[in-house]
């Protein structure tokens, strides 16, 4: 039934019930306490800590009935967070909660505030149904006896939180006549509450006191949260990652000697820095409860070869001074070579475990192998030959004259290659290629400077970006696509060698037999077994994966332009382009391949 039909039938129905007509009452005050109140529709911000109850709760049945025993009352108001500082999901997940409990208390304490005691039926009415005197039975069917007042004090009523870190307070009116809300009353319930920790002992003194102590829901104990220990961590002062990035400046050229690859520390210099770990923090609940925290955990200092642990155990230090690494697992030193020259009759030939740092050119005829990385500040000369176990950068560019080899197990970075084979693992940069013999496990990129390739034949077995490819004299370009170019490098070396050894072999066996003809043959034998052995090695490992290469043959080549002349190998397919093409793109399609 609607409000404006209660009143109606409270008005023109003069039968209507007692109940109906309370109901009606509670309505009715509902009502205008609920045109008191800001509409969300007139734009108003909504306080997401306020917990919204619709007009018909318990609640406002209670404020009801209150309101008209003491004439004015302060409209409810139950909001969690009147400050703003409580975390927003807590305060969502709580008002969940609150509101259950609410409906559960609020009913409870509205039918015992309504609470009708019926009067006791009398003893001689009882005795009558057993045949007593009609007088009496007259007399106790006209007894009325009145229902007994309900009493009821002011009622402290805690909520607390689910982690028990909060605790509110809400405290329900006296109900006729009924002792009102005291301090001894609030510390009392406190007390039967188990409630201990973190109260606020001002506000449960002033509310006592004050005119919204009812029907308002205040925040009267904050316990202290715990905070875990941070973890342990290392602050490195060298990086673990060496970005080996060439950068192209507004003159399409790249500066070669910024690359930087070799970091160099001095011996006792400080690698990384260890910051400890921190203990938890435990907190307390509102019940004076102790919540637990953990501490952080500990972490190691990364320490590798040539390096040490200071006495206070934070410090990684260098035990030799040389080029920090990270290898993964750990900081180690590499001892660094520094050849402050040219590398030539002066220096030999040079083989170092660690890096090698070479300020001028390596000459016609030396041999330079390292372990870790090489830096080169000029050229590498024809009939040179260089080795990096790591990185191989050369500022000035690789010029050789058919016999200069030079391999790196990583990548290599050059200004230019010129008639020289170049063996790398991993990526090849440069600004040019002419005639040169380029085995590749990953892509070959001529983009920076002139970013040609002419002559020679280029194996990558990812991709290869160049500017152009060829030339227009169409002298013969060789790009082959796909496949395992550093293991068939090996295997072209070592097939060489032991066509060498084979040949070497005739030719000490035409000899007169001698001590020392017996010695060199027995060694020669030696060296031919170990170079067939490898050779057969390289051969299983190729057939073991052919399968597979055949089937995924996903080589690609970019170009500005290619030229005439210029052949193109993927896999079993070879083309060779008859005119020249723009903005080419070769790649295998359906067995097939296709330049766009």
């Amino acid at each position: 039934m609607s409000i404006k039909d209660k009143i109606k039938s409270l008005l023109f129905s003069p039968a209507l019930k007692e109940e109906d007509k309370e109901e009606t009452r509670n309505h009715t005050a509902g009502a205008g306490h609920a045109a008191d109140e800001p509409s969300e529709s007139l734009g108003v911000g909504v306080d997401e800590s306020l917990l919204e109850l619709p007009q018909e709760h318990p609640m406002y049945q209670l404020y009801n009935l209150q309101r008209r025993s003491a004439g004015y009352l302060p409209t409810p108001r139950i909001c969690m967070d009147e400050d703003g500082v409580l975390p927003a999901d807590m305060i969502q997940r709580e008002k969940i909660r609150l509101r259950t409990v609410l409906n559960k208390e609020c009913s409870l304490r509205l039918k015992e505030a309504r609470g009708k005691k019926s009067a006791p039926k009398d003893k001689d009415a009882s005795r009558s149904k057993d045949g007593g005197k009609p007088e009496e039975k007259a007399e106790g069917k006209h007894k009325k006896k009145e229902a007994e007042p309900v009493i009821l004090d002011a009622r402290p009523f805690f909520f607390l939180s689910a982690d028990k870190l909060y605790a509110w307070l809400f405290v329900f009116p006296p109900v006729g006549g009924g002792a009102d809300l005291s301090r001894d009353m609030i510390y009392q319930a406190l007390v039967e509450r188990e409630i201990a920790f973190g109260v606020d002992t001002r506000l449960a003194d002033r509310l006592a006191h004050g005119d919204r102590r009812y029907f308002t829901l205040y925040l009267i104990a904050k316990g202290k949260p715990a905070f875990d220990g941070k973890n342990g961590n290392i602050v490195d002062n060298f990086p673990r990652v060496i970005e080996r990035v060439l950068e192209v400046n507004e003159y399409d050229q790249v500066d070669y000697t910024a690359l930087n690859l070799i970091r160099n520390v001095k011996q006792g210099e400080e690698i990384c820095r260890l910051i400890r770990p921190t203990e938890g923090e435990p907190g307390r609940t509102v019940l004076d409860q102790e919540l637990p925290a953990k501490s952080g955990k500990s972490v190691p200092l990364p320490k590798g070869r040539n390096t040490e642990i200071s006495e206070d155990g934070i410090s990684l230090l260098a035990s030799i001074a040389g080029h920090v690494e990270y290898t993964g697992r750990s900081f180690q030193v590499k001892p660094v070579l520094d050849v402050p020259g040219n590398v030539d009759f002066s220096t030999g030939n040079i083989n170092f475990l660690g890096d090698v740092n070479i300020k001028g050119d390596v000459l016609s005829g030396f041999t330079v192998r390292a372990m870790g990385n090489i830096q080169v500040g000029g050229a590498v000369e024809a009939g040179s030959t260089v080795e990096a176990g790591g990185d191989l950068v050369v500022v000035k560019g690789i010029l050789g004259d058919g016999s200069t080899v030079v391999r790196s197990h990583r990548s290599i970075f050059s200004k230019y290659i010129e008639n020289s084979t170049i063996y790398v693992r991993e990526n090849l940069q440069t600004d040019c290629i002419i005639n040169g013999s380029i085995y590749c496990d990953g892509e070959v990129q001529v983009r920076s400077g002139r970013g040609s390739i002419m002559g020679g034949r280029i194996w990558a077995a990812k991709k290869i970006t160049a500017r152009a490819i060829g030339a227009p004299s169409e002298c013969r370009t060789a790009i082959t696509l796909g496949g395992l170019p550093c293991t068939n490098f090996e295997r072209e070396v070592v097939q060489k060698e032991l066509r060498e050894l084979e040949q070497e072999l005739e030719k000490m066996e035409c000899q007169l037999d001698s001590p020392v003809k017996s010695s060199l043959l027995s060694k020669l034998r030696i060296k031919l077994s170990t170079a067939e052995l490898k050779l057969k090695q390289l051969e299983d490992e190729l057939m073991d994966i052919k399968i597979e290469l055949q089937e995924k043959e996903d080589g690609r080549l970019e170009c500005s332009v290619a030229y005439p002349g210029t052949e193109i190998s993927i896999g079993e397919e070879t083309l060779r382009l008859r005119r020249e093409a723009r903005q080419c793109v070769a790649k295998m399609v359906n067995g097939e391949i296709v330049v766009t």
